[in-house]
């Protein structure tokens, strides 16, 4: 295990997701930076933790990890300072232990060999038993490191399907679920699936301006240039873009992303194939999704909701005017704030 740690004051720009006590008093907050083993040899993930820096008792309900989606990491996005603040300074600020992940092939983690090889060389990579699996371990550190029984598992996009995934198969590890763009059975390819062949490859290339298109799918025109604050695509896809220096070489530059996301989603979502069993799940549960997400639908949300037949004080909240990537673009406070108030009822 590596590790490196940063002490810095958290950022105090954007007074729309901080309130006057919060801003009155401001606590520093320490950084930390963890490369861990994953269940099979070879492979390390990337975990980033932030907390007060005068946090020393943890509970379950204030300790939280976060996983990204099915193209990128969770890094760059849950702890991207747009405007000075990330959502990951936010939720610190607020006393939390926050923790993201990277996935393997994502991020900070380590690609697998066959990354490294031309994607048709090798089927699909990092299924989603495989992202499971990494979550477990990740897990499992934070688990032992806090002395804790249970964390809050958060999951966006594709990531909604594997916390889900985890929280249903483990019950008694799970304090809360926080469910951000859930992906759900749908009818046609995922959107993240654009250009893609019937005989996937390892992996798929992904350019900036494929990224920025797919994200505004479906926002209408009068809001299109509005929508993203000036400069914030391009810090995000800057930062993002840079995790992956191979592909920075090809022209335009690209992102690598594994493609076992997508024949997942063609044997299971599009298939009418739950991939986990959402009435397994006994933690209490949040579902929120942009009413503008062309990705995951607020449909998928709904079809969730009365699925989750165990979960106590289950709810769902459909934000406006917000897409698939809400977290980074003006209205964030929104989806911060509705996160906000499920995860700290459950310490009132």
């Amino acid at each position: 295990m590596h590790r490196r740690a940063v002490l810095a004051a958290p950022a105090l720009a954007a007074p729309l997701l901080i309130s006057a006590e919060a801003a009155a008093q401001p606590a520093p907050l320490v950084t930390e930076e963890f490369m861990i083993p994953a269940r099979d040899a070879g492979i390390e993930l990337f975990l980033r933790n932030k907390r007060p820096a005068n946090l020393t008792s943890f509970s379950p309900a204030r300790t939280l990890l976060f996983v990204h989606g099915a193209t990128y990491p969770a890094h760059t996005s849950f702890d991207l300072p747009l405007g000075g603040l990330s959502w990951m300074d936010y939720i610190a600020g607020r006393g939390f232990d926050v923790w993201s992940l990277d996935l393997r092939g994502y991020g900070r983690s380590t690609r697998p060999p066959e990354m490294g090889q031309p994607p048709e060389a090798n089927p699909p990579l990092v299924r989603g038993e495989t992202a499971v699996a990494d979550i477990a371990a990740a897990a499992a550190f934070i688990r032992q490191r806090r002395s804790l029984p249970r964390l809050v598992h958060m999951g966006w996009s594709w990531g909604t399907a594997t916390q889900g995934r985890f929280a249903a198969e483990n019950p008694g590890l799970v304090e809360r679920l926080v469910l951000y763009a859930p992906v759900w059975l749908r009818e046609g390819a995922s959107p993240a699936a654009a250009g893609a062949t019937a005989e996937l490859g390892a992996y798929r290339f992904v350019t900036q301006a494929q990224a920025r298109e797919r994200w505004l799918a479906g926002v209408p025109d009068s809001a299109r240039n509005t929508i993203i604050p000036a400069g914030w695509f391009e810090h995000w896809a800057g930062v993002t873009w840079a995790t992956d220096p191979e592909g920075l070489r090809r022209n335009p530059p690209a992102l690598r992303a594994p493609n076992g996301v997508l024949l997942d989603s063609r044997e299971f979502w599009q298939a009418g194939r739950p991939f986990y069993d959402p009435g397994r799940i006994t933690a209490p549960t949040l579902l929120v999704v942009g009413e503008w997400d062309r990705d995951t639908p607020p449909s998928m949300a709904f079809a969730i909701l009365p699925l989750l037949t165990a979960s106590p004080g289950r709810r769902l909240v459909v934000l406006g005017e917000g897409t698939h990537t809400m977290m980074m673009e003006r209205n964030r406070g929104a989806l911060f704030q509705a996160v906000q108030v499920f995860l700290e009822e459950a310490s009132a």
